[in-house]
């Protein structure tokens, strides 16, 4: 098993409501990922390792089968999930779980099959031992020999210890019916007569079965985060690659993170952990955090990293104020990026480990 190549295959994906995981299939170029990681989207953004973001469209869901399928004409990975076959797994067989758990970094977990036949909600997943947390829906789950046998879902939170898997001949079936869409449009499957339906409607054209209409909708995002995404917007960065979950964003202005968040419901929050403390200069360097250089931001240490933070009163973000405010977060997000470079030439300090390094 090639640990690289399935590493590169793997991605995270990120939405207004969270982060799941999904991985490449080459011969149908599509990434696979569960229905509730993307619900509520037709837009979302893919993450590589090297936390490059780009564009995907989402173009297949089953939401009875917890699976969709997306498609991103910004991206084409070299990697790729072997899946030319569907593979069969059993109980004691060995299996590895990759992902973004908790929208962390990368992971590998290796667990054994413990119940290759587990029934709940009336369907059939693999049970495995493997540690399985929200952040891993839609990832692969593979065998020692790096090949596909099921899709992770944890979707089933009160399970303590366990993980479950979508099993492979799933996937294998919805592929086959995503064959019908050689459009590579938004569509769903009705699971009565198995056909694909492509535009809204409460009931399936060809077979008359009751679909629901919200499965076709995309959800409104709040007023505050209309407001963010624009100052967002205006430093010339795609709001929808900046998103990471509800009312919170995450994204990279050159090498220096940002967050924008809302904190204890009273607060809007950007920051950005800059720079690490040097270990010598220490006075001169805290004299100048302390001098409020860089009004209406604040600089701050914690943790022994150095933070440029800027922080309002929601009350204030939709007030006669909204104009200067939005102005001061597009402004944060070039600030940030000035500024830990002039940590490193002046203070010798260096990036923190959330930098990116090739930005």
């Amino acid at each position: 098993m090639n640990h690289e190549e399935l590493k590169q295959a793997v991605y995270k994906i990120n939405t207004a409501s969270g982060s799941g995981t999904g991985f490449y299939l080459k011969t149908q170029n599509i990434f696979v990922t569960n229905y509730h990681v993307i619900e509520g989207n037709k837009n979302v953004a893919i993450e590589n390792q090297l936390q490059d973001r780009y564009r995907a469209k989402v173009v297949y869901v089953n939401p009875d089968a917890d699976i969709a399928f997306l498609q991103s004409e910004h991206h084409t990975p070299n990697a790729n999930i072997p899946f030319d076959s569907v593979q069969e797994v059993h109980s004691r067989d060995k299996v590895f779980v990759l992902g973004y758990p908790f929208g962390m970094p990368y992971t590998i977990t290796e667990g054994i099959v413990s119940n290759e036949k587990q029934l709940l909600d009336g369907k059939n997943f693999i049970q495995t031992d493997a540690a399985v947390n929200p952040g891993n829906s839609g990832g692969p789950v593979v065998n020692a020999e790096g090949l596909l046998v099921g899709v992770t879902t944890a979707k089933f939170t009160e399970a303590d210890n366990v993980g479950f898997a979508i099993p492979a001949k799933i996937v294998r079936e919805e592929l086959d019916t995503f064959a019908q869409n050689t459009t590579y449009q938004y569509s769903m499957k009705c699971n009565s007569c198995k056909s694909l339906i492509f535009e809204k409607t409460d009931y399936c054209p060809n077979c008359g079965a009751n679909i629901d209409e919200k499965i076709f909708d995309d959800k409104e995002i709040s007023k505050l985060s209309q407001f963010v995404e624009n100052a967002v917007k205006n430093m010339g960065i795609d709001p929808l690659l900046a998103r990471c979950g509800n009312e919170f964003w995450e994204f990279h202005s050159g090498s220096a993170l940002v967050r924008i968040f809302v904190y204890d419901k009273n607060y809007l929050y950007a920051t950005s952990p800059i720079n690490n403390l040097p270990t010598g200069n220490l006075e001169t360097l805290l004299k100048y955090v302390m001098s409020n250089p860089v009004p209406p931001y604040q600089l701050a240490v914690y943790n022994n990293q150095i933070y440029l933070s800027y922080r309002v009163r929601m009350s204030d973000v939709f007030s006669d104020r909204a104009a200067e405010i939005q102005q001061n977060l597009s402004n944060l997000i070039v600030k940030a990026n000035e500024m830990d470079d002039y940590f490193v030439h002046e203070f010798a300090c260096e990036k923190t480990n959330y930098a990116k390094a090739h930005g």
